[in-house]
């Protein structure tokens, strides 16, 4: 972000070049039937909070998500964006090497859904045993659709109260649980 408001970018610029990146008909309809449908939605990312809500919010869907896990990003002086990493493994690791503290805590009663080939998926499937909640992999927004509504509509979902979801598309380098994907 530094490059940038040293080659005089504006905060106004990054916004309107944010609010241009697209959400596919059907990642919308995932979401807002998962969301009608009392589903508990949140996200797991490796952008940054003024990334993620200024497009959520484009597109009226901030409301959607009771949580958003991801690095801080906000206003300092002269409209510059400063980010900073939501987790310090150094001074507040817990012990497993995969993830936040969130993601291993998650319940067989939760579903985490990572972008299929992207590093996330695989370092769950390398390591499955430190993750008790389904993992329902996708590609695209049609398939996030398909899954999503599939998950809401099964009987089993309908006898847990609160449904949880955990949406994450991982493009993160590292194999750690800090994820986003454009969707």
């Amino acid at each position: 972000m530094e490059e940038l408001h040293l080659r005089g970018t504006k905060l106004q610029e990054i916004e309107e070049c944010l609010k241009k990146i697209p959400l596919s008909q059907s990642t919308i309809s995932a979401i807002n039937s998962a969301y009608a449908s009392g589903c508990d939605l949140r996200i797991v990312s490796d952008a940054n909070t003024f990334f993620t809500e200024t497009i959520l919010k484009h597109h009226g869907m901030l409301h959607c998500f009771s949580e958003i896990n991801t690095n801080q990003g906000f206003v300092i002086e002269n409209g510059r964006l400063k980010i900073l990493p939501y987790h310090d493994f150094k001074s507040s690791s817990h012990g497993c090497n995969l993830c936040l503290s969130n993601l291993c805590k998650l319940t067989p009663r939760d579903y985490i859904m990572p972008r299929k080939n992207f590093p996330l998926g695989d370092t769950i499937f390398s390591n499955p045993k430190h993750i008790k909640a389904g993992v329902h992999e996708w590609i695209n927004g049609e398939e996030l659709e398909k899954t999503l509504k599939n998950l809401i509509n099964s009987p089993t979902l309908g006898d847990q109260n609160p449904n949880e979801f955990l949406w994450v598309g991982c493009k993160s380098k590292t194999g750690s649980v800090s994820a986003s994907g454009s969707v």
